[in-house]
């Protein structure tokens, strides 16, 4: 079995953590989101989503300058889509959601900190395997 080159995996990491940015996108802006049956569950999916999208792409940039400015543009996203949320009218603003989100963001740089980095590792074994 072939396995795919390094620039191709690279490619597919990235696209995974594009789809991630839509898919957040998606569920942030669409009428009816996925209910979290549980107290505060909103502020739960919140955290989770952006400690996702921070773990995922801390692991693709592994410089600790990128890793501010991809810091800086989840908050941005995040405070950018709150602010859409409340003119759709179908949506609520939510400066509690913005902190979650925050909160979320810390959380994936720290796990991203102290868990090794499986991208690169999956890279490495590609790498000596073809």
């Amino acid at each position: 079995m072939r396995l795919p080159s390094p620039a191709l995996l690279r490619h597919f990491w990235r696209s995974v953590g594009w789809f991630g940015i839509l898919l957040l996108l998606y569920l942030s802006l669409t009428p009816r989101p996925p209910e979290i049956s549980i107290e505060h569950g909103d502020k739960l999916g919140h955290a989770l989503a952006y400690a996702t999208l921070m773990y995922w792409w801390a692991q693709l940039l592994v410089v600790t300058r990128s890793r501010l400015w991809l810091a800086a543009g989840l908050i941005g996203l995040g405070v950018a889509l709150e602010y859409m949320q409340g003119w759709t009218g179908w949506r609520t603003f939510d400066y509690f959601d913005m902190l979650a989100d925050a909160v979320g963001i810390m959380a994936g740089w720290i796990l991203a900190m102290i868990l090794p980095n499986i991208l690169l590792l999956i890279d490495r074994y590609v790498n000596r395997r073809a």
